[in-house]
């Protein structure tokens, strides 16, 4: 049993992140964290873990749960045994083995005498080799980082597993062997995941939101028809504020010019009935403040009704408004745009695929790139830019306008602001006012427009990516995807498939989730190895 009671968290800036959540995981729960970038999702698996400690509230741990971490940075400079905690008590075992025993060997080991056989049973579970163990964190690949902490699972054998973003660096293959884990385990869980296929497998669904921690009764299918649900009821109550606030702006209009016309009446009375210019005065004076009054009245009225509305409005997504609205009038169905003859590259005096690799794309075609991690998709994709040269084998291209879009969305300048990096691409010369449209239109509101583009976050990025894209004067006949919902949340993913799914150019896309190329449409496979 876990257990969270009325917590909140504060960051060190003193910003507050989410207050009063509550949380109880039981045996064999299995439970999906969702919610959008910056919800702290990834925070409250550190208060699970026992890695933060909260504002207020408190948290109660029957057990000690074990924590698979998204980013491992922290984990570069120290070995993959130390990263897993197994590094002392392997090296006791080693020395009372030796016949080295000493006290300090055998607390180490805590009688765990099949740890060594549990690390290479678990390791060899997840297609890693034995001597990973004595090899630096920094030497491996994501996906070789990811499979380290999962092989941690079994090592460990905790009752309670938390993973955040565990799919994220996974190949086909290893987010095959990742589900079938998550869909037979005994363990409690709690995931945080964009990954719709892993999600399906969760029966419990949590949505971290600005208003707290709410349980949803149902796995994700039931909570996205919830959702579905609520945003209709959303539309409905904006269409009815929308209609109260011109309502009362009618009345207000309408209360004013009959109160006018009253007083102007009255006045035209006490003029014929020759009162002296004092009681003139006093009956100005009070007419003007009885105006002044309906005003105020009608004015708190309109503000509260525009202030129920603008809450509304942002509770609202504006999914279907993010497409890239390009003018692809000179895109040709058809047009060969790639041809590859037998094309490998050389890596470290050897050829990089088994197979050389050949391929015929044409505009209009949506390609998806596939392989295991590190069989060189990304190589590939580099060759199909013209960033690097085939080392054998031939690739005609024709002369296009591409755009390469990756994880990091490298594409934008992190040097200036958002303003600044729409402006660079208006090619067509749109006035000011219109780039702004724009921006709004992807969720840039005026107070973003002076935010540098180093502090965005990945769906931020991307975001501002695709308005760039409708900014840009001449449509792209190539855009080529590489892994581009790593680091988004399940928000941005629905706004970046919703914005290029009507896209008529040639869309080639790396990607190892199941459910990104089903929604965008991917026709056909190139696969290397």
């Amino acid at each position: 049993m876990l257990t969270l009671n009325r917590v909140s968290y504060i960051h060190p800036n003193g910003d507050r992140l989410f207050e009063n959540v509550d949380l109880a995981i039981r045996p064999h729960n299995k439970i999906a964290l969702i919610g959008n970038n910056g919800a702290g999702k990834s925070t409250l698996l550190q208060l699970l873990a026992g890695q933060l400690r909260p504002a207020s509230g408190t948290i109660s741990q029957e057990t000690k749960p074990y924590y698979v971490p998204q980013h491992t940075g922290q984990f570069n400079d120290m070995t993959v045994a130390e990263a897993l905690h197994v590094d002392r008590p392997l090296l006791a075992l080693q020395e009372i083995i030796a016949g080295r025993a000493t006290d300090e060997h055998l607390a180490a080991l805590d009688d765990d005498w099949l740890l060594e056989e549990r690390c290479r049973e678990a390791f060899t579970a997840w297609g890693l080799e034995d001597a990973l163990l004595h090899r630096r964190m920094d030497s491996l690949s994501g996906g070789q980082k990811t499979k380290v902490f999962l092989a941690g699972i079994a090592i460990h054998q905790p009752d309670v597993v938390l993973l955040d973003e565990p799919s994220n660096h996974l190949d086909t293959a290893g987010r095959e062997q990742l589900y079938h884990y998550i869909s037979t385990t005994d363990h409690s869980l709690v995931v945080v995941s964009h990954d719709q296929t892993l999600l399906r497998l969760l029966p419990l669904v949590y949505a971290l939101e600005r208003r707290g921690l709410t349980l949803y009764g149902g796995d994700y299918d039931f909570y996205t028809e919830q959702k579905k649900i609520a945003e209709d009821a959303l539309q409905h109550d904006l269409k009815s504020k929308e209609k109260a606030l011109r309502k009362a702006k009618e009345v207000e209009r309408e209360s004013l010019e009959r109160k006018q016309r009253l007083d102007a009446r009255g006045k035209k009375k006490q003029e014929k009935a020759g009162l002296p210019t004092i009681s003139m005065n006093t009956f100005r004076n009070n007419a003007e403040k009885s105006t002044s009054r309906m005003k105020d009245v009608h004015a708190d009225k309109i503000q509260n009704i525009a202030q129920e509305l603008s809450t509304l409005r942002q509770e609202i997504r504006d999914i279907d408004k993010m497409k890239i609205d390009l003018d692809d009038a000179n895109l040709h169905h058809g047009k060969r745009l790639l041809k590859a003859h037998d094309i490998n590259f050389a890596y470290e005096d050897r050829m990089l695929w088994q197979q050389p690799v050949s391929f015929l794309v044409t505009s209009g075609e949506r390609v998806a790139i596939t392989g295991g991690n590190g069989s060189g998709k990304t190589t590939l994709l580099k060759i199909i830019l013209g960033e690097i040269q085939p080392g054998a084998g031939t690739l005609d291209r024709a002369a296009i306008r591409s755009v390469y879009i990756d994880q990091d969305y490298s594409w934008i300048d992190l040097s200036v602001t958002v303003l600044e990096q729409a402006q660079r691409v208006n090619d067509s010369k749109l006035p000011e006012h219109e780039i702004k449209i724009r921006l709004n239109r992807f969720l840039f509101s005026k107070d973003a427009w002076d935010k540098p583009c180093r502090a965005l976050s990945g769906g931020e990025k991307m975001r501002l990516m695709l308005c760039c894209l409708t900014i840009s004067n001449q449509a792209p006949e190539m855009i080529v995807l590489d892994e581009p919902t790593n680091n988004l949340d399940i928000q941005n993913t629905a706004i970046l498939i919703a914005a290029i799914r009507d896209y008529r150019g040639t869309l080639i896309v790396v990607s190892h989730d199941k459910h990104f190329l089903e929604q965008v449409r991917v026709e056909r496979e190139i696969a290397v190895y």
